[in-house]
């Protein structure tokens, strides 16, 4: 008689990634295995509340009704075409997030990495075509501590050097000045200039939030000198700030918004360049493209979330949870937290070093049952889906203080 399959731990999970995974991520030690909600599962079946919801991807939780309906709806029809032939998803997708967004025109894309380039790619054509830069010559300025991604064009205007180092020759056609600087901005931009590429919230660098009025002089700055504003909302943007987009917290409209994560529901990579039509009009065929960009899945997937921010319900839950959050961390603050930065249900907070660095205290939350990630140095992340409760949110915050203590 045959013996039964022993099942897999976490260990011998963890274990058999070892040799066979490249080494370019640092996991906290946890193998989940299901999701509902606001909550994960091991292997083992360990519940873990998760609070950073794939850095934003998971905005409506894991698994959400309508998105899952959405997914087995469109899995029974039809997944993928390419665009070598229309779909019936397409169009009605394209619709919703162009009115969803305010502007004209979408290009549908999958990762945010590739929203990115597809923005820079956008940016240089619009430059030669419509601005007039000779061949060439086209500049982008971004700003430093960004997170755009990490092909080799978004690393060559990264200043992390644990994103360069071991990368080049990099991209030119690049120039970084400090974030939230409108002066050094200003000195930046000059004729050849096609765009300035900027975060609204700095996600990856802690959760950087600009001054008050700094998005609106970008947007006046650009319209002044004759260049594209791109807003990159692929983290902070769909619902995660309280609002549909970081930027209107300022009431302003960029040229071009790159969108991914959240917008793919958790289900399948979506991301997208949403623009004036002026802007992506200089796109003609086989000038760009994705074998699977605005595929009948992603599609179907994406129009479901729109239509759940359509609602604004998880908007106000963000804004109404987001004083939940501040509350309870401001209790925190010399209590074991430096200090804090939040807007919405999103946060980058600054530990102690005394206390460890953010990887140790992730790692203490982990143990405490709760979710989270670090970034540089002693700073951890929150980020939690829009679905949480209040009373799932204040058991996050009192598991913090009792690693803090």
């Amino acid at each position: 008689m045959t013996a039964p399959a022993r099942t897999r731990t976490s260990d011998d999970l963890i274990r058999a990634e070892e040799p066979v995974l490249a080494h370019n991520y640092h996991p906290l030690p946890v193998v989940v295995a299901r999701a509902e909600g606001s909550w994960v599962e091991d292997v083992e079946g360990n519940r873990y509340l998760d609070m950073l919801a794939g850095y934003s991807a998971l905005n409506f939780g894991h698994r959400h009704p309508a998105l899952i309906e959405a997914a087995h709806r469109q899995l029974d029809r039809l997944t993928l075409t390419s665009r070598a032939f229309h779909n019936d998803r397409l169009a009605g997708f394209a619709e919703r997030l162009a009115e969803l967004t305010g502007l004209d025109m979408v290009l549908p894309m999958n990762t945010g990495a590739e929203a990115v380039e597809s923005g820079v790619k956008v940016a240089r054509k619009w430059a030669y075509d419509v601005k007039g830069v000779p061949d060439g010559q086209a500049t982008i300025v971004v700003a430093a501590d960004n997170f755009h991604g990490r092909t080799t064009t978004i690393v060559s205007f990264s200043t992390d050097e644990t994103a360069r180092a071991g990368f080049g020759p990099f991209t030119p056609g690049f120039r970084i000045v400090p974030y939230n600087d409108l002066a050094a901005l200003e000195a930046a931009v000059d004729d050849t200039t096609a765009a300035v590429l900027i975060e609204p919230i700095q996600g990856e660098a802690g959760v950087v939030i600009p001054d008050d009025g700094y998005l609106t002089g970008v947007r006046e700055l650009t319209r002044r000198k004759g260049c594209l504003f791109i807003a990159d909302e692929i983290q902070s943007g769909l619902g995660r700030t309280g609002r549909t987009f970081a930027v209107e917290h300022e009431d302003v409209v960029p040229d071009v918004l790159l969108l991914g994560k959240a917008l793919g529901g958790g289900i399948v990579p979506v991301s997208a360049v949403v623009a004036r039509r002026e802007v992506l009009s200089v796109l003609h065929p086989g000038e760009h493209g994705s074998t699977f960009g605005g595929n009948p899945l992603a599609a179907a997937v994406g129009t479901a979330v729109v239509e759940l921010l359509e609602t604004g319900e998880f908007q106000r839950r963000a804004a109404e949870l987001g004083v939940v959050l501040r509350d309870g961390l401001t209790g925190l603050v010399g209590n074991g937290v430096a200090g804090f930065r939040a807007r919405g249900l999103w946060a980058g907070v600054d530990i102690d070093p005394a206390l460890g660095t953010g990887r140790e205290i992730s790692a203490r939350l982990m143990r405490e049952g709760i979710l989270v990630k670090d970034t540089h140095g002693a700073t951890i992340r929150l980020a939690p889906p829009l679905t949480i409760t209040a009373e799932e949110l204040r058991g996050a915050l009192a598991a913090l203080a009792k690693v803090l203590v």
